[in-house]
């Protein structure tokens, strides 16, 4: 290895479950980083090499400046040299507001834009009149949002009634109350007269008159009808509502629609009817982006050559990380974890930018076997670029392309966060590592497949791409539904599963991670711990919650205290008070024993590994919900850790357990081995088998080889993505599917030796 400048030193390391972690890493190389799930990777790339990265560069900028960012506290190693600049490129998923959509992420939005405002016939004018977010583009009905509410005024007013009668039935519309005021003190309506009996005029002043000023005994007061204020409350936002009471009352009131006038479009007639090559910008970014990649590069006007060059490489960039069955105008909020990470990958591609850390978070999560080799060939031209490209991943395809591999482990958790091995590829056969072994035990095909007595019938579903497709789910064995992404397979269960009595779904929508949120609350276990506390002691169950009357009053149940030290950035230290317990010391007084007299405290019980818990834990709910973390392959995580210390993987398993139940006879996973090692993705294939060994019937959408080859049934979606795709191409065993010519039967084959 190289010395100098051409290595990042870490020496030191102990974020999260790192022991003294000291590692060498090669610069303008391509590193992927493995272990088990928990082991400590991400805190070794993301909260140490990256986190340090991002926080140096933002020293760079003014006092003034940092205190408009976020302040990134220093973590905690001893020496870190030689950094660059590190861009990230995770899955966080992106904005679920309507406006942000692919076409505004990559910003082949603009680019398309600046096309029509120079070729479209007749011409109309800037690239601002072609935006849905400028007042000058956008569909005056709607502003730009495409969807038109109808309100239902019978939901929010009884015209059988006056004003003082409490007409208004609206939250916050009480007689006397502050919205109410605006209507009930206004002299040119009578409070006693019933609504119904109200004047065209007078009924047109009162629900529909724009916001004004009037004169209200002197004064000047701000004036709106009724229905002109709820929709700007409460309706006509970029962003929903969150309190609980107005979520419901939108819902009971509006009927969401497309705009009538723009057709869903966004845009003003003048901005909509243009074209350009005899397509309008709403048509264009409807087409699926391959389909529009060959329409932009036909037209080839000199007149606008720099943007077609660079709307030509940003949906090229799309079609080469395998998005290309997208369409702009998709949703962001839409996409999944690795359709995000992908979308932001797109605005680097194209990057002069050279001698940049590039950090990705497992590039391929949710990408078919086909789409990996894509994925690989980018990474490799990213690095050729004379960056240093660095990768968590689990993925043997990946791991077999990388110049560097360093492993940690051995174990998860507080079990993990060594250097298990650091060196070229070829070197980690030759450990006892958990990664090389699975690496070596390689995939074998379920030669004796569980018979299916009787199938259930779903479809025929339309919907996305899916058109009149039907299929039947054989009951009673685990079936994996797989295709390359954006084939239809979503789609296909979704719609014929998922709103069927009896069927439980655990979806990849995220779960929200704080200091105060953990396993033991997510999961519901918290509840039953207090409540033993509370009968053992005879106390209130309230006492053993940090959330309530049992927290440390210094600092709340947090365990930390912060300094705030103005426009720098702030300190986190340990509370002095309750030692970083979070509960007062009365509190900590009471305690439970186990079995063999042993007792515990609330902190203590809250400090328990699952496994740990188990055994203080041992019958009833409790014991119920520690068996299915345990299931998953969760026994090594502290029941107390907040959520926002755990791996994306570790949070997908998690979700899975708190969602088990015993009620369910189907249950569906989406992508259940996301994020997993492959000995966690072997725990997930015996928790599915389990499942269908007490009798549930297991449908799993996945694009892992080791489920499709330890499946009884697969049924797979294609031939390709998009408007290419949404076919049944497959249904069968594995070895079956193996002898096929699908995509994902030549995969398998492969992987498999068949």
């Amino acid at each position: 290895m190289a010395d100098g400048h051409d290595t990042i030193r870490v020496r030191g390391a102990r974020v999260n479950n790192l022991k003294n972690l000291d590692v060498d890493i090669p610069k303008r190389r391509l590193t992927v980083f493995t272990g088990v799930s928990g082991s400590g990777k991400s805190s070794l790339v993301f909260g140490t090499i990256a986190s340090e990265s991002r926080r140096l560069i933002d020293e760079t900028y003014s006092s003034f400046i940092q205190g408009f960012m976020p302040s990134l506290p220093r973590p905690d190693v001893d020496t870190l040299e030689n950094l660059s600049p590190a861009i990230i490129i995770d899955q966080e998923r992106m904005g679920a507001s309507s406006r942000s959509t692919v076409g505004t992420a990559t910003d082949a939005n603009s680019m398309l834009r600046l096309v029509f405002s120079r070729l479209s016939e007749p011409y109309v004018g800037t690239s601002g009149h072609f935006s849905f977010n400028l007042p000058e583009g956008m569909c005056p009905t709607c502003e730009g949002s495409g969807e038109a509410a109808t309100l239902d005024y019978s939901a929010f007013l009884d015209e059988s009634k006056s004003l003082n009668e409490g007409a208004i039935t609206a939250p916050g519309f009480e007689v006397e109350q502050w919205y109410w005021n605006t209507y009930g003190n206004d002299p040119t309506l009578d409070n006693d007269k019933k609504i119904a009996d109200y004047t065209p005029e007078e009924r047109e002043w009162f629900l529909h008159a724009p916001q004004q000023k009037v004169k209200v005994g002197g004064k000047n007061v701000t004036y709106e009808g009724l229905v002109t204020r709820i929709r700007r409350l409460w309706i006509d936002k970029p962003e929903p509502p969150k309190a609980k009471q107005i979520v419901d009352f939108v819902a009971r009131v509006s009927t969401k629609s497309t705009c009538p006038d723009c057709l869903g479009t966004r845009l003003n007639e003048a901005s909509r009817t243009a074209t350009v090559g005899g397509k309008t910008i709403s048509e264009c970014q409807a087409m699926q982006v391959d389909e529009l990649a060959e329409f932009i590069d036909a037209l080839g006007d000199p007149r606008v050559k720099p943007a077609l060059d660079s709307l030509n490489g940003i949906l090229g960039a799309m079609v080469e990380v395998g998005l290309g069955y997208l369409s702009l105008d998709r949703p962001a909020g839409t996409l999944s974890g690795g359709e995000a990470q992908r979308v932001k990958m797109v605005r680097h591609l194209g990057s002069p930018l050279s001698d940049v850390t590039y950090v990705f978070d497992e590039p391929t999560a949710g990408l078919h076997p086909q789409d990996i080799t894509k994925m690989n060939a980018l990474l490799r031209k990213i690095r050729d670029k004379g960056n240093t490209v660095l990768v968590v991943e689990h993925k043997p395809e990946v791991i077999a392309i990388a110049d560097h591999i360093v492993d940690i482990g051995p174990g998860s958790g507080e079990g993990g966060g060594r250097l298990v091995y650091a060196g070229p590829p070829e070197g980690l056969k030759a450990t006892d590592s958990i990664t090389a072994e699975y690496l070596e035990r390689g995939i074998t095909l379920n030669e004796s497949p569980r018979q299916a007595s009787t199938s259930k019938k779903i479809g025929p579903v339309n919907r996305n791409n899916v058109r009149g497709v039907e299929a039947e789910i054989p009951l009673g064995v685990l079936t994996i539904v797989t295709g390359v992404a954006g084939s239809g397979k979503s789609t296909l269960i979704e719609e014929g599963l998922n709103s069927q009595d009896g069927v439980l779904v655990v979806d990849q929508s995220a779960i929200r991670g704080s200091r105060r949120s953990n396993p033991a609350t997510y999961t519901g276990l918290l509840d039953k711990i207090r409540a033993k506390f509370a009968k053992d002691n005879k106390v209130k169950p309230a006492l053993f919650s940090a959330n309530s009357e049992g927290a440390c009053p210094n600092c709340n149940g947090l365990g930390v205290t912060y300094m705030d030290l103005a426009i720098m950035a702030g300190v986190a230290s340990t509370c002095e008070l309750c030692g970083g317990k979070r509960f007062k010391e009365e509190v900590l007084a009471y305690t439970i024993a186990d079995k063999s007299g042993a007792e515990y405290s609330i902190a203590d019980v809250l400090d328990m590994s699952v496994e740990q818990a188990r055994t203080v834990f041992t019958s009833g709910e409790a014991k119920k919900i520690l068996d299915r973390l345990i299931s998953v392959g969760l026994g090594y995580v502290r029941i107390g850790q907040p959520l926002n210390t755990l791996s994306g993987g570790e949070r997908q398993r998690l979700k899975l357990a708190a969602q088990m139940n015993d009620g369910a006879d189907i249950i569906v996973l989406d992508e259940p081995t996301t994020g997993l090692h492959l000995k966690d993705t072997q725990t997930i294939i015996t928790m599915m088998n389990d499942l269908v060994d007490q009798g549930k019937t297991v449908v799993a959408i996945e694009h892992n080889v080791a489920c499709m080859a330890a499946a009884d049934w697969v049924i797979d979606m294609g031939p390709d993505a998009g408007a290419h795709g949404g076919r049944i191409v497959f249904e069968g065993t594995p070895a079956q599917l193996a002898a096929s010519e699908t995509l994902t039967g030549r995969h398998l084959k492969l992987e498999c030796g068949a």
